[in-house]
């Protein structure tokens, strides 16, 4: 088997992603971010109106719709965003069109784990450099690294907070590669950095509709930038990688502004409400402006808290490295899901 690989990809380990129990399952899923409420109804109804003449065609190779309800809703011009099968795939993107063998891909730890995936499978080199106990972004590192792509997720996951847009500019004008700025949690947080991107011609910003337009089983995603950077990356984009079901529905969705900001709104005040029960079972909670929460038991015994969770099927998320594996990440649900959370972790005599 192994001569059918390329020796880097013979090497590396594959990404895990939080467990995705069968449909129908009875659980309390918090552990992949989910958004704990259904779709836009506009969302909905776009795609029950789905016409089967749109299915037998190939879609509009770069997303036009969805582009222009894009630079509608953030006002960007249509021709500084590029749509991919989840903000996943623009990673991805980016990953192809800049990162080989000798070049450097840099980014701050912990973080989201498929930026070493993706990296590993253009066998390119890779620098991580540790974020301070308090999430200070090691600014000065970063520079000193000047990675042909440099990521910064903000929010950031597990950790939750968002990285001053004074330290991403800084960054951005003394980077001399592509400095990625992966929003996937922008919506729930206080600021974002779309004026950034319009500054800098080497910034990109990434965003999903996974997580505040409940749309994770659908894939959509996009990223904003220069329309020359963007040049490059529609070299290396599948030819047809939005279907025009995420196109239609994904459309719908991003327009209304009004439902989704809603659905943020609860889950803001979920968000403090569970931080704050936490905290009364003596946990250590780290400050978030996303959809979860970063925690560490008073006990020590995450991994423990975590196992015993998931045999009552309340599904929350533990990573086994280094640096996390005395932490938990807990998506923020429902108040009646978070409540069932709270009373079963004092049911483990925690907090007594």
């Amino acid at each position: 088997m192994s001569n059918y690989f390329r020796a880097n990809v013979e090497a590396m380990a594959s990404y895990v992603p939080g467990e995705q129990p069968p449909r129908g399952t009875q659980v309390i899923k918090l552990n992949s971010n989910e958004n704990p409420y259904p779709p836009s109804p506009q969302a909905l109804e776009a795609l029950k109106n789905i016409d089967g003449e749109w299915l037998r065609r190939y879609p509009e190779p770069f997303g036009g719709q969805f582009r222009q309800a894009v630079s509608q809703v953030l006002g960007v011009p249509g021709d500084w965003v590029i749509v991919g099968n989840g903000s996943d795939e623009v990673l991805s993107i980016v990953i192809r069109a800049c990162a080989e063998p000798g070049r450097k891909v840099v980014y701050p730890m912990p973080t989201y784990v498929l930026y070493r995936t993706l990296t590993e499978m253009q066998a390119a080199d890779i620098l991580e450099i540790p974020y301070a106990e308090d999430y200070t972004l090691p600014i000065a590192d970063l520079i000193a690294a000047d990675g042909v792509v440099t990521f910064i997720a903000s929010p950031n996951s597990p950790s939750g907070h968002v990285v001053p847009k004074a330290d991403l500019r800084k960054l951005a004008s003394n980077l001399s590669g592509v400095l990625v700025i992966d929003e996937a949690y922008a919506d729930f947080a206080d600021e974002n950095a779309l004026d950034v991107v319009q500054e800098f011609d080497n910034v990109m910003v990434i965003r999903t509709l996974s997580k505040g337009y409940s749309l994770a089983g659908l894939r959509l995603g996009f990223g904003i930038a220069n329309p020359q950077l963007l040049a490059g990356l529609f070299k290396v984009k599948d030819s047809y990688n939005i279907d025009a079901i995420a196109c239609t529905v994904g459309t719908a969705a991003i327009i209304d502004q009004a439902y989704k900001n809603e659905c943020i709104v609860k889950i803001t005040a979920s968000r403090h409400k569970l931080a704050n029960d936490l905290k009364q079972l003596g946990f250590r909670v780290w400050d978030s402006q996303t959809n979860f929460l970063l925690v560490q038991p008073p006990q020590n015994n995450a991994e423990y808290i975590y196992q015993q969770l998931k045999a009552q099927n309340i599904l929350i998320r533990y990573f086994k490295q280094p640096g996390l594996d005395d932490k938990l990440r807990i998506t923020v649900g429902t108040d009646e899901q978070n409540q069932i959370l709270v009373e079963a972790i004092q049911g483990l005599g925690i907090g007594d």
